[in-house]
């Protein structure tokens, strides 16, 4: 819910959004609704989201929609930080803001940065497994997955208005074939699925499993604050970007709710939950060999869309975080022309490939990395709610173009899911050391180069907050 006295406040909309770093502003609603679709509708999406529909049957319905509930308390969160402190560092910035620059280090390097290393690997690898499986033998292994980074990589060095209009079309191509796919099985439009599929025969919606599979259903509604990073170059940002990622995950829910009812309607919920590709099995079941190709085209949008905004938005908090001296000063390098922060998207690009060459010969390591990563993102929403609380109390009175409905229901109900979300994160028992291992491992190594960082570097206390009137006034 918007403050009117705000909303479409042209002093406001000036002070807050154009005196910053010389971005260009060229992304509307339209550019910033592909990101917010983007990056979260990925293969790995794809497939978590089938094996959770396999798990739970129907009852899947039940933490998908707890999972939006939850997303729709951390779009609030990041709408009204996002607009109160209009900076390409995001997280990083608000964080400082509320509750200093150790945290705000350990909130976007956990959340952002090493999950681009673990699930932007996890997307390229994916992609590169499911067009060998369609097309053996066509391409040379690891061939699609190192090319499509290196080409999203110079396009993005390129600039956000070639950016923009391939995310546009990339989020519009990926949706409409999700819901094709989706919408075709559920009508039976192109062939007739097995009457002898009962789709309540696992359906226990008040089961545990159901529950539990709340940590693996968020995985598919994370990456829509993606557009955070990116309000230095919106237009009507005030409106925008709210907007965007509301829109967003609805559009999301929509989708991945026919996407799961209709592979339910063709693949057995067992083979489902146990296939390692069941976006395969599910569009060769309705389409037949021509939904392999229908599937090539889901696959190939899917990662492209989702590796295009990761190497447009993490590069501008890194950006951000430079100009905060929370990063190497490199970082926040602009190309003269196009404006794009070159060093950082050539960093990101770095540390998605480094991954996908340990991982190549482990295709069973994909779903560990995802979950591993979606514990690290967890971290960063559960930072992302504080934010907002200690921020409300320190600055009541500062303006604020979007204020969370409800306040403070929606931080408390978020903080409290994510933490739910995090402990039942690992799908078995057997899996929980790999799991939490890992997560552990990834946060002390980040805590350990944060606290450096801030104490020798930075030569700053650890939770000392930055007042927002200079952070404002930074160039």
């Amino acid at each position: 819910m918007s403050n009117p006295s705000t909303y479409g406040n042209a002093h406001q909309e000036k002070t807050n959004t154009t005196k910053l770093s010389g971005f260009k502003k060229i992304l509307g609603l339209g550019s910033l609704l592909a990101v917010a679709i983007g990056l979260v509708v990925s293969q790995g999406v794809m497939v978590l989201m089938l094996q959770g529909a396999g798990i739970a049957g129907l009852g899947f319905i039940i933490p998908l929609a707890l999972a939006y509930l939850l997303a729709i308390t951390y779009v609030m969160s990041f709408s009204e930080l996002s607009l109160m402190i209009p900076k390409a560092g995001s997280l990083s910035t608000y964080t400082e803001a509320a509750i200093g620059h150790f945290p705000a280090i350990i909130a976007v390097f956990s959340g952002y940065v090493v999950v681009a290393m673990f699930a932007l690997s996890a997307e390229l690898l994916l992609v590169d497994f499911i067009i060998e499986k369609i097309y053996p033998g066509i391409f040379p292994q690891y061939s699609v997955g190192f090319g499509l980074l290196a080409i999203f990589t110079l396009l993005n060095l390129m600039g956000l208005d070639v950016f923009a209009k391939l995310q546009t079309a990339l989020a519009f191509i990926m949706v409409v074939v999700l819901l094709v796919l989706g919408l075709s099985a559920v009508t039976q439009v192109a062939a007739p699925y097995s009457q002898e599929i009962d789709l309540t025969s696992n359906w226990n919606p008040l089961g545990s499993e159901v529950i539990t599979l709340v940590a693996l259903a968020v995985w598919g509604f994370v990456g829509a604050e993606f557009v955070c990073p990116l309000v230095e170059e919106s237009k009507d940002a005030n409106r925008n970007i709210p907007r965007s990622m509301m829109i967003g995950v609805t559009i999301i829910f929509i989708t991945i709710t026919i996407y799961c009812l209709g592979a339910l309607l063709y693949i057995p919920a067992d083979d489902l939950a146990n296939a390692s590709l069941p976006h395969y099995d599910f569009a060769k079941a309705v389409f037949g060999d021509v939904g392999l190709m229908f599937l090539a085209v889901a696959a190939i949008t899917a990662t492209c869309s989702t590796v295009n905004t990761s190497l447009a938005a993490i590069p501008r908090m890194l950006y951000g975080m430079a100009k905060n001296g929370q990063a190497f000063p490199q970082f926040k390098t602009l190309s003269k022309g196009k404006k794009t922060p070159w060093v950082a998207v050539l960093f990101v690009a770095m540390i998605t490939g480094i991954p996908m060459l340990a991982l190549r010969d482990q295709p069973e390591a994909i779903g560990l990395l995802l979950i591993s990563a979606a514990i690290a993102w967890l971290l960063a929403y559960i930072i992302t709610h504080i934010n907002v609380l200690v921020l409300r109390k320190r600055y009541p009175n500062i303006t604020r173009p979007y204020k969370t409905p409800f306040y403070p229901v929606p931080q408390i109900l978020g903080i409290a899911g994510m933490v739910y979300a995090i402990v039942y994160a690992s799908p078995a028992p057997e899996l929980s050391a790999q799991i939490f291992g890992a997560a552990g491992i990834v946060l002390a190594i980040v805590s350990v180069i944060g606290l450096v960082w801030v104490k020798l570097i930075m030569k700053k206390p650890l939770f000392k907050a930055t007042d927002i009137e200079d952070i404002l006034k930074q160039e």
